[in-house]
């Protein structure tokens, strides 16, 4: 099992997503309709495990062909079959439990494409519940070191609490 570890916020992983984003961009071209750097790593001052989640918005998933799988391959990210996901095209880059970049692909402005981002504002704006989620990872990193499947679930229940305020959130609703 992969080992659980929350690293320090480190600022490079915004300067490696930006890298990353114009590599992805120019593998899929003209496909993309957004791409937006998503999760923990995404959020100044938030520790995490350092893996830089990338989403990426197009307007039909079956746009996602071997074409496709076959680019993102030539830049490093290798396609993870999720039955269990539909809704998601998942790449990985990095060894296999030792990924360093995880690729979402959703239908643009989908659920799951405004959720990432409601997320994400949310934890921006507010310190308090940035805090919490932090305090909350390193507890589960201790409880969960070698158990990725526990750890993430433990974290499933303050995520839901956190979209429900940030769909609350006035200034976040205008945003779509």
């Amino acid at each position: 099992m992969e080992t659980v570890i929350v690293s320090e916020y480190n600022p490079e992983w915004t300067q490696n997503y930006e890298q990353e984003k114009i590599k992805i961009f120019e593998a899929l071209n003209s496909l993309v309709q957004g791409i937006e750097h998503i999760g923990s790593t995404s959020v100044p001052g938030l520790g995490s495990k350092p893996i830089i989640d990338i989403m990426v918005g197009v307007s039909d998933l079956n746009q996602i062909t071997e074409k496709q799988i076959n680019d993102l391959g030539s830049i490093g990210y290798t396609y993870v079959e999720k039955p269990d996901f539909p809704e998601r095209k998942f790449f990985r880059r990095g060894e296999w439990r030792a990924g360093t970049h995880h690729l979402h692909i959703y239908k643009y402005k989908s659920a799951n494409w405004v959720n990432n981002i409601l997320f994400r504002e949310y934890m921006r704006k507010d310190l308090h519940s940035k805090v919490q989620y932090y305090n909350l990872k390193k507890k589960l990193e201790n409880e969960f070191k070698h158990d990725r499947a526990a750890y993430t679930k433990g974290k499933s229940g303050f995520i839901q609490d956190i979209l429900s305020k940030a769909r609350n959130d006035q200034e976040l609703r205008n945003c779509f």
